[in-house]
């Protein structure tokens, strides 16, 4: 192991340190078969998941962060189940609602990361700022907004630019479109009950034709559904957050869930 690595990690607490291991185990090995295969961009997910493995460890140490241990065992969970399980095991085709699980965990954990960036501040007696329970939750929910939005950024260019095809297609059965308008009206012309749909494109200068039940939905509900189970994440963790701040004795369990800054 890296002695840089090992030098993140020491000190660590031991049921981190056991998830931490046992998914690298994992990774590693999918990494291995990838590379049989020459399954290139598999082995760079595989890479990129090690790394993603190391920033708990890095706001730990070197940010003076104190991640409670349900929050860092969850994020090294949810890494690997986004990039090993959901994208080279395809967990994403295969298991129903699996992408839909790890965007509402990912707003309930990017709420709880927004509201202790705040709260840390708010508590810093040097700063002489007091903020309003309400506020500092609002902002924990908008931070989590954030970046679940910048996330389906992420995913259009990875669409547009590499044809990754990251925002799902989904088969519909109807459309409404004002492009379908033969006056030019800005109203929308409703067509329902889509029985198929023939899509004739050109490879290798040889017409070719491919027909589908349906409509092919170009990624823009999956977007949408993701929007929405983030802010259902967002809305729970700030709710609790807001209580946590009325009464800190009584919801001590949302203090697994969020960092503090290391005195």
């Amino acid at each position: 192991m890296n002695k840089k690595v090992k030098e993140l990690i020491k000190g660590s607490d031991k049921k981190t340190l056991a998830v931490y291991f046992i998914l690298r185990f994992f990774v590693i090995l999918v990494m291995i078969v990838q590379i049989f295969h020459h399954n290139w961009q598999d082995v760079f997910l595989c890479f990129l998941t090690l790394i993603l493995f190391i920033i708990p460890f890095v706001i730990d140490r070197k940010l003076k962060i104190d991640l409670p241990t349900p929050l860092e065992i969850i994020i090294l969970l949810f890494i690997f189940s986004a990039e090993i399980l959901g994208e080279i095991q395809n967990f994403y085709g295969q298991i129903p609602y699996w992408d839909t699980m790890l965007h509402t965990i990912n707003g309930f954990l990017c709420g709880a990361i927004g509201f202790s960036m705040i709260d840390i501040l708010n508590r810093n007696e040097k700063l002489h700022i007091t903020l309003t329970p309400i506020f500092v939750a609002f902002v924990g929910f908008c931070f989590s907004m954030t970046i679940g939005v910048l996330w389906e950024f992420f995913e259009f260019s990875g669409d547009y630019l590499l044809n990754m095809d990251m925002q799902k297609d989904r088969i519909v059965d109807s459309v409404s479109s004002v492009y379908l308008n033969e006056e030019g009206k800005n109203v929308p012309v409703v067509i329902e009950n889509i029985d198929h749909t023939t899509i004739y494109y050109r490879e290798n200068n040889e017409i070719k034709e491919t027909t589908i039940s349906g409509y092919l939905d170009i990624g823009i509900i999956d977007t949408m559904k993701d929007l929405l189970v983030n802010f259902l994440g967002a809305v729970v963790f700030s709710v609790i957050g807001y209580l946590y701040i009325k009464n800190r004795d009584k919801y001590t369990i949302v203090e697994k869930f969020i960092p503090v800054m290391r005195k």
